[in-house]
């Protein structure tokens, strides 16, 4: 606690005092004491307001933090975490990691990323899904479509038809109802005249139009969003105890680790890895004005945009293939279809099957990815497959086509430097330490400190929360290496056995 209010006390909170609006009363508790107590709380496991609020009432730590400040109402340290902290959070903790490196606790040398799941503060069954819109819009605006033909001639009708145009449409009829003084009815036995089911029926669809762009709005480059948590999407978890596959309203919480500290946090929807490598290292380039050397990460992040990425800005890449440990079975090495398992002739450009037949080239074609990155393929196939015994086991068309390869020459090259790279004597050092940090790190925060759902509602109060999380976890990890005697260790040595 005293650790944490001495180093709390050097940071810069001009940001912070931003939040707060120059006119009216002075904060009852100021806020880089309601900063500490937010924190000392997240070190011991405490997140809730209404706790945090119990505890500055009982524990004499909280009190200290406080110095001699009313106990903050939990309204107060809710509306700090909601409205306060956004805008000053990734400040504040950017300038502790940069305290570390002043006292040489990191040095920008090795960065190890990683990321989870965890679960929105949502409900599981609040799903909606981008296809299911998209067919459910076509269909309303063939029936609007339908209905406005009534009210004008086909040209006058604008394809694609716009909810504007829909809403003008409505004025007219109303316009129509007060010019006519036309008075709707309603219950049974009553008949209504076709202004009135017109109108009715117009409003209704107008009514879901309205939805349908709101929810085009919200999806943005996602398929789906939670009506709960309109910026959680919802993943494919890790299956349960029963071994059921978990489709939930989760963010994708991304962290840099070195020296066992956290150094930067992230929040993502994409339900993959490799989508947030280049956003995230941006971020930490942004932050830090200064690049890591080394950049360290499992399989979930091979991609070759990260791979050309990675290259470009002159980071040693230590990314472990996503075929790494299979190509090492005799399953994948009896599997004669694979392009790994053919000879290669790199003069005449060419392979050749188990069967002695050349698989030659054909025609390159680009690819664009989701992202915008556009990748070269490479395409090759077989001369003649016809009458080959080893057909059933070689090509799986079911056409009798001839096999043929579809891969990416740059991606092949680019995975065949990592592979040297994680298989150097360095490489393992980085790939132990690897699983010993980041997801060490990941290990705490679920399993010691219990986070396995949010809290909070939205990106930036799930970011907060996150951050808030990770800076009580680097000041316990301080604390504890100072009392074990391991400041200014980078590393864990790897033991033979």
């Amino acid at each position: 606690m005293r650790l944490l209010s001495q180093i709390l006390e050097e940071l810069d909170y001009s940001k912070l005092h931003l939040a707060y609006s120059p006119l009216g009363r002075k904060p009852a508790v100021s806020p880089k004491n309601l900063f500490k107590v937010v924190i000392y709380g997240a070190m011991n496991h405490i997140f809730s307001s209404r706790t945090i609020e119990k505890s500055c009432r009982r524990d004499i730590n909280f009190m200290y933090l406080l110095q001699g400040e009313p106990v903050p109402d939990h309204n107060t340290i809710a509306r700090f975490k909601k409205d306060r902290l956004p805008k000053s959070i990734d400040s504040l903790f950017n300038q502790f990691t940069l305290l570390l490196q002043k006292i040489q606790e990191i040095t920008f040398e090795t960065l190890y990323v990683d990321g989870t799941k965890v679960d929105a503060n949502a409900n599981r069954y609040t799903f909606v899904w981008r296809k299911s819109v998209e067919k459910y819009n076509v269909k309303l605006m063939e029936k609007a479509n339908l209905l406005l033909r009534t009210l004008y001639t086909e040209k006058d009708i604008p394809q694609p038809l716009t909810l504007a145009f829909m809403k003008d449409c409505l004025l007219q009829l109303e316009k129509e109802k007060q010019e006519t003084n036309l008075t709707f009815v309603y219950g049974s036995g009553k008949r209504k005249t076709p202004l009135q089911r017109n109108y009715e029926t117009l409003s209704e669809y107008i009514e879901r139009k309205t939805y349908y762009e709101y929810c085009f709005d919200k999806f943005g480059d996602r398929n789906s969003f939670s009506k709960s948590d309109t910026d959680a999407t919802f993943m494919r978890m890790k299956d349960d105890h029963m071994h059921n596959g978990q489709l939930k309203p989760a963010y994708n919480v991304q962290i840099g680790v070195e020296a066992e500290y956290v150094v930067q946090v992230g929040v993502y929807s994409s339900t993959t890895d490799y989508g947030t490598l280049v956003p995230f290292l941006n971020k930490v380039e942004t932050a830090f004005k200064e690049k890591f050397k080394k950049i360290v990460a499992d399989s979930g992040y091979e991609s070759e945009e990260n791979y050309v990425y990675l290259t470009e800005e002159k980071y040693s890449s230590f990314i472990k293939p996503q075929n790494h440990e299979i190509v090492k079975t005799k399953k994948f090495k009896k599997q004669i279809g694979r392009k790994e398992n053919m000879e290669y002739d790199k003069e005449k450009d060419e392979f050749t099957c188990s069967n002695g037949r050349k698989l030659v080239f054909k025609y390159d074609s680009t690819q664009k990815l989701k992202s915008g990155y556009e990748r070269k393929l490479s395409t090759y196939e077989c001369e003649d497959c016809s009458n080959c015994p080893l057909y059933e086991q070689c090509n799986k068309s079911k056409f009798g086509a001839n096999k043929t390869l579809r891969f990416s020459k740059n991606f092949e090259a680019l995975r065949t430097v990592s592979v040297q790279n994680i298989s150097s004597k360095e490489g393992i050092k980085l790939r132990v330490n690897r699983s010993i940090q980041v997801e060490g790190a990941f290990g705490v925060l679920k399993g010691n400190y219990g986070v396995q759902r949010f809290l909070m509602r939205g990106f930036n109060n799930v970011e907060v929360e996150m951050t808030i999380l990770c800076l009580g976890y680097n000041f316990n990890k301080l604390h504890n290496k100072r009392s074990s005697n391991r400041l200014k260790t980078e590393y864990h040595e790897v033991k033979i056995a």
